[in-house]
């Protein structure tokens, strides 16, 4: 049950911040392995990208990858917050005195994040795919002719085989071990730290609400260079062998974008990042959170009616 709220709670949120998510793709493959000022600029920020994307695409180009954007939240997150409940439920977060462990907190959400990465892998490639996905005039990164998530997958195996699904997961791992481990800690000790102020009742929502605040600034500063970084990996092109065209590996591709895009390169897309992740992490950590006092609520009327 806990995999399955955790995944349900983050379907609740997708489909409210896909939009900002096919922003934040675009104009993170923009400028690709260019300087700045050396390449055409088709996005300037979120606002001016909606227009542009509406404007050109269509107003249903805002949801572009939609179904394995749901799925991936599904599956992912379902795994993600459903081990990382696990964990707090058998007190692996927790010091010796009981309190919640920053450090284990860290490494319970980044061995979560890893878990649901890996599985979910194959849905957050074909999500990036459909995503960059535009007309020629406002394309940016390499474009691939995905219908739907079924062409998608079929055309990957066929040409590439099983092992093409995954093609990416190794930048996928540490961007989701860092956004885990970072939004989970710091929602964790922050909503136990609001909590024990008793500003608000101990049940109260305001408590989730506010440490779901914290929880989005400190996701959004350390997850956007690996978030960067896995867009670049999942949407390059690849040669008839499955062998990316433009980056051998994280590591190269780390080099290569601080090359010749500096260290800004790394945070393009910011802004819709922040603007997804802050309600993105809000809307599935309260839904999460309240989906969880609904259960146990639920399961405690049961034991009494018996």
């Amino acid at each position: 049950m806990e995999f399955l709220i955790g995944g349900l709670a983050a379907c609740g949120a997708g489909i409210f911040t896909n939009p900002l998510e096919v922003v934040k793709t675009r104009m993170q493959l923009q400028g690709e392995l260019q300087a700045r000022g050396q390449h055409a600029i088709h996005y300037r920020n979120s606002f001016h990208a909606i227009k542009t994307i509406v404007k050109t695409d269509g107003i249903l180009a805002i949801q572009n990858g939609l179904v394995p954007a749901l799925w991936y939240q599904l599956i992912m997150n379902g795994i993600r917050l459903g081990s990382y409940q696990v964990m707090l439920n058998v007190d692996l977060t927790k010091d010796k005195h009981g309190n919640i462990s920053f450090v284990k907190s860290i490494a319970a959400g980044a061995l979560a994040g890893c878990l649901g990465a890996s599985i979910g892998s194959p849905f957050y490639m074909i999500k990036t795919h459909m995503q960059s996905k535009a007309a020629q005039q406002i394309a940016v990164g390499h474009q691939h002719p995905h219908e739907s998530m079924l062409h998608g997958m079929r055309s990957v195996f066929r040409d590439h085989g099983f092992t093409g699904l995954w093609r990416g997961v190794s930048a996928a791992i540490p961007r989701v071990m860092v956004g885990s481990a970072t939004q989970l800690s710091s929602f964790s000790t922050s909503k136990e730290y609001i909590t024990r102020l008793h500003v608000f009742p101990s049940e109260s929502w305001m408590n989730t609400f506010c440490a779901t605040l914290c929880s989005a600034l400190t996701v959004t500063f350390f997850m956007t260079p690996f978030d960067v970084v896995s867009t670049r990996m999942y949407n390059q092109g690849t040669d008839v062998h499955g062998k990316g065209l433009r980056y051998n590996n994280v590591v190269d591709c780390f080099v290569k974008i601080f090359r010749t895009e500096g260290l800004w390169g790394f945070y393009k897309g910011w802004g819709p990042s922040f603007l997804r992740l802050a309600p993105h992490t809000v809307l599935s950590l309260m839904i999460w959170d309240r989906l969880r006092v609904f259960y146990k609520s639920f399961q405690l009327n049961k034991v009494k009616d018996v």
